[in-house]
């Protein structure tokens, strides 16, 4: 140490102590990068002997990667003769990294050329600003998916099905009704299997709603309407820049669904290449989003419907054996309607009341005779078609009273059976006479497109008991 006093022997004799005193780290480097004088602060967090410290290079205190920046900072404080500042860490003899402000500037003395500077250390502002930014990025997740959430309810709210309980006394409906109440307190996943327009969804809110997540989101999925490219985006979500047309960052169903329920509609449609990413969402509960190698945990509840029977669908290598015994842990089939005809005039008086209000109608009766004809009916649509015949009878009715126009089975419905001639004449001028809106003579007519003679077709209409809807 006495050549480090005798090398300062030309500064001001309070130089050193002045150094001794500051609180951050100080230190004086020659034009050569040597270490001449340091205060005490620097040398316990360097963790360095005063005689290793002395002349020792500026560089063995710096990262590898930041010399080139500190070559070019250094070299301008010499030629410029103005303050450098940079933001790096520096290493301490054990090879620890300290994040720290160095602030340099140009002394000189006697024509000795020298750098003194003042390091701060910044590991607790470091530790702060990652606590403000995990707190920032926490805030802003629950913000997208707050707002993923209100967007969402406002598309269900929007698209809401046609009705909102379920309505019904039969047998097989209070069988499935108690199957519900048998699982929906738990977590188990539930695996809802019936016809199209059998009222699924209906069921899995049921589900939700008597569950200990109630008070969670419900998300629906529907497998079946959404692009086979889109589906992974939707159930994952993405990240900004993923791919094409990824503007923005984009929160996936099962992540606004945690700590609630998300029902898989159709899940049959489910494409094969994305049903072994959900099989391992429902083994672990967790994926990443697409473009993100983050993982992320979610705990959901699933339930899923499908038309299809998926043992079938296994056989032809369209379905996974695995997701199939992942999701049928608890299967409830859902009767169609027309294994609940006891049912119908219960239906058919809520879908009247609720059609009364939406058209501003006034049906105020229901014939019996209505009431048998649907019940006649073999409903291949199920009650989504019941709903639809029902508002399109208000639409035509006269009156008060409630008439339903003849019920045909769609062709594509049609079963591979004989049918009497006049069954197959009675048809076809019903499916005419709906095209001429059941006009039957004039230039536009049923009898001129049938060629027969207006009076013909009126007395073949009478002998096959055809009559206008509402007439």
């Amino acid at each position: 140490m006495k050549e480090q006093k005798k090398q300062f022997s030309a500064l001001p004799f309070k130089a050193g102590a002045i150094l001794k005193a500051m609180p951050e780290f100080a230190y004086v480097f020659n034009k050569q990068d040597e270490l001449l004088l340091w205060n005490k602060n620097l040398e316990q967090l360097l963790g360095y002997s005063a005689e290793e410290l002395y002349k020792k290079n500026a560089f063995d205190f710096m990262e590898e990667t930041a010399r080139d920046i500190n070559v070019e900072a250094i070299n301008k404080l010499f030629s410029e003769k103005k303050e450098q500042s940079l933001k790096q860490n520096i290493l301490t003899k054990t090879g620890k990294k300290i994040p720290v402000i160095d602030t340099a500037n140009y002394v000189n003395i006697d024509g000795e050329e020298y750098l003194v500077g003042m390091a701060i250390d910044i590991s607790r502002l470091r530790d702060t600003e990652e606590k403000l930014r995990k707190a920032v990025a926490e805030l802003q997740a629950l913000k997208d998916r707050l707002q993923a959430e209100n967007i969402y309810l406002r598309k269900e709210i929007e698209s809401r099905a046609g009705f909102e309980e379920i309505i019904g006394e039969s047998e097989p409906l209070m069988h499935s009704l108690f199957r519900i109440e048998q699982v929906a307190e738990t977590d188990t996943t539930v695996l809802l299997e019936g016809e199209t327009g059998t009222g699924k969804e209906l069921f899995a809110r049921a589900i939700h709603k008597r569950s200990q997540r109630k008070n969670k989101p419900f998300v629906k999925v529907n497998c079946a309407s959404l692009p086979a490219g889109l589906i992974e985006s939707e159930l994952f979500g993405h990240e900004k820049g993923a791919f094409t047309g990824a503007i923005q960052k984009q929160i996936g169903r099962f992540e606004l669904a945690h700590q609630g329920t998300i029902f898989l509609d159709e899940i049959g449609e489910l494409p094969l290449d994305l049903q072994s990413k959900l099989l391992h969402v429902l083994q672990e509960g967790d994926f990443e989003r697409i473009g993100s190698s983050k993982t992320i945990k979610v705990d959901v509840r699933v339930i899923a419907a499908t038309n299809r029977n998926l043992e079938v669908q296994i056989r032809k290598k369209h379905f996974r054996k695995d997701l199939y015994y992942r999701l049928n842990v608890y299967p409830i089939t859902i009767a169609p309607l027309h294994d609940r005809i006891s049912d119908i005039p219960l239906l058919v008086e809520h879908f009247v009341k609720q059609f009364n209000r939406k058209l501003n109608s006034n049906i105020k009766k229901i014939p019996l005779k209505t009431i048998k004809q649907l019940q006649k009916y073999s409903w291949p649509g199920n009650i989504r078609e019941l709903e639809n015949i029902i508002e399109r009878a208000i639409i035509t009715s006269s009156g008060t009273s409630l008439s339903v126009e003849p019920l045909l089975k769609p062709d594509f419905e049609e079963e591979n059976r004989m049918l009497p001639l006049a069954e197959y004449e009675r048809r076809y001028i019903i499916k005419v006479l709906e095209k001429t809106f059941w006009r039957v003579d004039g230039p536009e007519g049923a009898a001129r497109i049938l060629d027969m003679h207006p009076e013909t077709l009126r007395s073949r209409m009478r002998k096959l008991e055809i009559k206008r809807p509402g007439a």
